[in-house]
């Protein structure tokens, strides 16, 4: 097992790692930017090195920067949480060759789902459903407009590297195509430093159904159970639930079934995410591979008992995975919602600024994810994400009338947030009788 690991990353996804290290007695190693430096939960870290200025560009996408911080404090492994350099190649490439131990997939797994043209090939080479598209990048306007008529409007550009829902356009005709085209590939090469793209037939009134993948270094290779994120704005997840509400038991099988697949294919190790679209006739189609931990793990680890960080420490120790796929049993429901310093009803501005009174909701079932308090001032440069609040009861019911309770008492007063909303989506009638799709959430913001 290790004794020192550095955590590449910030806010609450740090904390939770540094929590984790600290349960099971390992000494970490925190960055941060000169905007971070003074954040309280870096106090629980047993180093802190300030490794470059307030953008992320100079600090936390710093590869020379990091690895020259672990050289100096003497770790033995990273962990890069999730964003930042969590799914870069390259980043894994250099900690490889520096001895140090990449807390994720190995490098050429990283390359190779990294590129979602990559992953869709090898999706089709294990027979895995896709969902008809270009088999390459985008080369031209000529080009996309030819795959566009074969598969047939409205189809969905997408940007071949990264996610979040950047580099996104759905184009319903062939001037929306041509428009979108451009703005796709402007929004891919400002957000990964590459501007290819590739075009997928749109599914409409679809459902976003993930299953959770961990494999070790021995070939062992599991899967978790499948999460429901269907509810989403701009192709960023808001709320998130496990087991998927609503779908058949042979479809949940199958997908289970189809995420190992390719996971074995590529002789995947450490934790992943296979993400799916289920259309209205339960039939799934594969869309990528999230080849790190996910911002919605949380649901997972209730509903299994399973801590999905102190595993991925553990593989890449060398430690084999002791759990049988059999023996894994999903227990009552868990929800997730992202708490982001967004205000919702004003086209999500984001909204830096003070904390001035912050009281996290508590009781039975209720955990919170965050690294604020009161007096916390959230920095402009980062990701909107302040916290997530997950609940965990019996029923699906239980567990909706548990989060409704708890959005309510939680307190977060300064900036605007997105708790409003939140309350809004869970108590609306449409998300309890499971009648929602990936469209759910803007289709309700436009008629606001």
């Amino acid at each position: 097992m290790f004794s020192r690991i550095m955590v590449a990353n910030r806010g609450e996804i740090a904390l939770r790692i540094i929590r984790a290290c600290r349960e099971m007695g390992i000494e970490t190693v925190a960055v941060c930017s000169k905007s971070d430096a003074n954040a309280t939960y870096l106090k629980l870290a047993d180093i802190v090195v300030c490794i470059g200025p307030a953008d992320a560009e100079g600090s936390y996408l710093n590869i020379p920067s990091i690895i020259s911080a672990a050289e100096i404090t003497d770790i033995e492994a990273i962990h890069p949480g999730y964003g930042f350099l969590s799914e870069v190649s390259h980043f894994a490439e250099v900690c490889e060759s520096s001895n140090i131990v990449f807390i994720g997939p190995k490098s050429d797994a990283l390359r190779k789902l990294g590129n979602k043209t990559e992953a869709r090939k090898i999706a089709i080479e294990n027979k895995v459903p896709v969902v008809p598209g270009s088999l390459s990048v985008i080369k031209s306007q000529q080009e996309a407009l030819s795959v566009a008529h074969e598969i047939g409007f409205p189809v969905i550009i997408k940007a071949s590297l990264g996610g979040g829902g950047r580099g996104m356009r759905v184009a319903h005709n062939d001037i929306s195509l041509i428009n979108s085209l451009t703005i796709a590939q402007r929004e891919a090469k400002a957000a990964f430093k590459d501007s290819s793209i590739y075009i997928e037939k749109y599914i409409e009134d679809a459902r976003h159904i993930e299953v959770q993948i961990v494999g070790d270094n021995y070939g062992n290779i599991i899967h978790l159970g499948e999460r429901d994120c269907t509810m989403q704005r701009r192709h960023q997840k808001l709320i998130e639930e496990s087991p998927a509400p609503y779908i058949t038991d042979r479809a949940r099988e199958d997908i289970c079934k189809a995420a190992i697949k390719m996971a074995k294919s590529i002789n995947y190790t450490n934790a992943g995410t296979v993400e799916f679209l289920l259309d209205k006739e339960n039939n799934y189609y594969f869309i990528e591979v999230n080849t790190r931990l996910q911002v919605e793990h949380p649901v997972t680890e209730m509903v299994t008992g399973i801590d999905l960080v102190k595993l991925q420490i553990k593989i890449a120790s060398g430690e084999r995975l002791n759990i049988k796929q059999k023996k894994i049993r999903s227990q009552g429901v868990a929800i997730e919602c992202r708490i982001n310093a967004e205000d919702p009803y004003n086209d999500f501005r984001p909204q830096p600024g003070k904390i001035t009174n912050y009281h996290p909701p508590g009781g039975r079932g209720v955990r919170v994810d965050s690294h604020i308090h009161s007096g916390y001032e959230i920095p402009p440069y980062y990701d909107s994400l302040i916290a997530k609040l997950i609940v965990h009861q019996n029923t699906r019911e239980e567990a909706i009338a548990c989060m409704r309770r708890a959005l309510s008492e939680y307190v977060i007063e300064g900036v605007k947030t997105t708790i409003p909303l939140q309350l809004d989506l869970i108590t609306h009638p449409q998300f309890a009788n499971g009648n929602i799709n990936t469209n759910f959430v803007d289709n309700l913001m436009a008629k606001t």
